[in-house]
């Protein structure tokens, strides 16, 4: 595929972006370079190459999902500005 004016006018108006002078130059060398390199890589042979999900074997070390009460509620409350016996005080954000 060859970039010419009129694709690099189309993906300019389709991305809303304005491209101008040797600006519009470069960008048209830089995507003509992307498609040869894409080109590159499908020449590449990968018959009988295993698709890839992760790089490595390594497996997560997940934790057990253990609910702990790590302070109380006084004092999760001790330092808030506005609160009750048990809830944060906040302001009214919706109107009605």
């Amino acid at each position: 595929m060859k970039i010419d004016d009129n694709l690099l006018n189309r993906l300019a108006k389709l991305s809303k972006l304005n491209f101008e002078g040797t600006e519009k130059e470069a960008i048209k060398q830089d995507l003509q370079n992307i498609l040869n390199f894409i080109e590159q890589i499908n020449q590449v042979n990968t018959d009988g190459v295993e698709p890839l999900i992760h790089i490595t074997n390594n497996k997560n070390a997940f934790r057990k999902d253990e609910s702990k009460q790590l302070i109380t509620k006084k004092e999760a409350l001790s330092n808030a500005p506005k609160k009750t016996d048990d809830f944060f005080l906040v302001p009214k954000v919706i109107k009605k």
